[in-house]
């Protein structure tokens, strides 16, 4: 099958999507927080001046908190960013234990048996949906975690767009259940979007879960491999190099990347993608809520790179993932 396309004429989609989460889990808490949510609408104020629309994959926890809903119900109201699905399956209900301490593991939703796996996405689906007030199409696995039987679950529960697959990333040496085999290897799966094939979600397909990729790209410039071949392993030059260019870039702002950010969006207009997909932590939007950006002055130094970013993506159409659909398919986004 022929992978979606934009038409010659229009502008690539420039995609944010937010994992929208509670406080610091990088740290395992065994009582989850929800603070950062109030510092999501100075986040939404900035994408809105751009003319960007947000995407707030949300959890079981921000599901819950009383500002996040605010916040979720207003941007859907108005047309300016999406609520779609984020599951962490440790504690998102219905609660099933599956190794001795699933706070301290962080195991995998496709590391339990599949039937709680379904009753996990419809519990989230529904809660969503009441919570939002209309149809959650969009959706993201926690830990980047997928494989088949989990995109025919979300077929089933009435998604159409999926955007785990990280490109020439693998989770295999990631685990979660300590007893099982780690997380998905998305090494070799394609950089843009297609609809997945529902016996192997590597490859182009017919089903009707359209694959949206993060925007992972691997250093394509050969004087930069050979240098990563001959001194990656030496230390100092090695950490240096990949600093200066790094083998691989996520569309994703770190302390000190932000001309890394830039060039990727610069390589994505010329090499005629049909996408980039930014992606953030909500609470990497919080002072010390995140490893990423411990102190206030690591925040306000992420949103001047924010704002240097967003300002490049003019020659982008701003969407969310079920515009971006939309805009492949030619279908209603409110369909």
């Amino acid at each position: 099958m022929t992978p979606p396309r934009l038409s010659l004429d229009e502008k690539p989609s420039f995609l944010i999507t937010i994992d929208t989460e509670g406080d610091n889990l990088w740290a395992k808490p065994t009582e989850i927080t929800t603070h950062n949510a109030d510092f999501l609408p100075r986040f939404q104020r900035l994408c809105e001046s751009h003319g960007l629309k947000p995407t707030y994959l949300t959890n079981y926890e921000m599901a819950m908190s009383p500002s996040f809903q605010e916040l979720g119900r207003d941007v859907t109201g108005r047309g300016t960013g999406e609520v779609g699905m984020h599951l962490h399956a440790w504690n998102s209900p219905p609660i099933v234990p599956l190794t001795d301490d699933d706070l301290r593991y962080h195991p995998y939703l496709i590391e339990y048996p599949e039937e709680v796996m379904r009753d996990k996405i419809a519990f989230m689906t529904e809660l969503l949906e009441e919570t939002f007030g209309g149809p959650i199409v969009s959706h993201r696995s926690g830990r980047w975690s997928f494989d088949e039987t989990y995109a025919r679950l979300l077929v089933d529960a009435g998604y159409r767009v999926d955007c785990s697959v990280t490109p020439n990333i693998s989770w295999q040496g990631t685990p979660g259940d300590p007893n099982q085999n780690g997380g998905t290897d998305y090494s070799r799966f394609p950089e843009d979007a297609y609809f997945l094939d529902p016996a192997d979600i590597s490859r182009p397909g017919d089903s009707p879960l359209l694959e949206i990729p993060m925007t992972i790209l691997r250093e394509n410039r050969a004087w930069a491999q050979t240098c990563h071949r001959t001194f990656g392993a030496i230390r100092y030059v090695g950490g240096a190099l990949r600093r200066l260019a790094p083998p691989i870039s996520w569309l994703r702002p770190k302390r000190n990347n932000r001309r890394a950010v830039l060039n990727i969006v610069k390589r994505a207009l010329a090499e005629n993608r049909s996408h980039v997909e930014f992606m953030l932590h909500s609470s990497e939007l919080m002072p010390g809520a995140s490893p990423s950006f411990p102190t206030e002055q690591d925040i306000e130094n992420l949103y001047r790179d924010l704002d240097a970013l967003f300002a490049a993506a003019g020659a982008f159409e701003g969407a969310t993932l079920r515009e971006h659909h939309a805009r492949l398919t030619g279908e209603s986004a409110g369909a």
